[in-house]
């Protein structure tokens, strides 16, 4: 499984359940590492997307603790609410076993997506980590795990990009375990 994350400097990811900040590139890179996978969401998490709405072409697995709650799927994909790590990780199991069995790479087929309580249940289960790296600081109430001081590498890192509209720059990453 991998998880996928915007953090500044800090590490920072969130405040008041929302984004630090909207860049276009890292909402674009997003889409194309997760079209067509299953993300993995806490209910409040999915709630701060767009219309409280699963996204579109993919599937998801919703970890809550309502026993009464249910999502809307969007056309054509699945959206799976559970209420346990276990029945989590048996789903994801699935989705990685469909990915291999129709010639996919089942390690790129399940994204954990969030908040920081959904990232700290599934860290143990990751091993690849997706980082946008913002150089920035902002003021965050949510914080990932420092990768760098758990001794992750890093595996892969794109150009330095350039939002237009703010001047913020950030990178891609690719962060595994060492030894992997």
């Amino acid at each position: 499984m991998n998880a996928i994350v915007a953090t500044d400097r800090n590490w920072g990811i969130g405040k008041n359940n929302d984004l630090l900040v909207h860049l276009p590139g890292d909402l674009k890179y997003y889409k194309k590492k997760t079209l067509g996978k299953c993300v993995i969401f806490g209910q409040r998490t999915l709630e701060s997307l767009p219309g409280s709405k699963p996204l579109p072409k993919r599937n998801h697995i919703v970890l809550s603790d309502d026993p009464t709650y249910t999502v809307e799927p969007r056309e054509g994909f699945a959206c799976d609410v559970v209420h346990s790590k276990e029945e989590v990780l048996e789903l994801a199991a699935r989705y990685e076993a469909a990915a291999e069995a129709a010639g996919e790479d089942p390690s790129e087929a399940v994204f954990i997506c969030g908040g920081a309580s959904i990232y700290e249940l599934f860290f143990d289960d990751c091993d690849a980590f997706y980082v946008t790296r913002i150089d920035e600081v902002f003021d965050a109430d949510r914080f990932f795990p420092n990768l760098e001081e758990k001794g992750f590498i890093v595996t892969w890192e794109s150009d330095e990009q350039t939002d237009e509209a703010t001047g913020i720059r950030y990178t891609f990453r690719k962060y595994e375990r060492a030894g992997v």
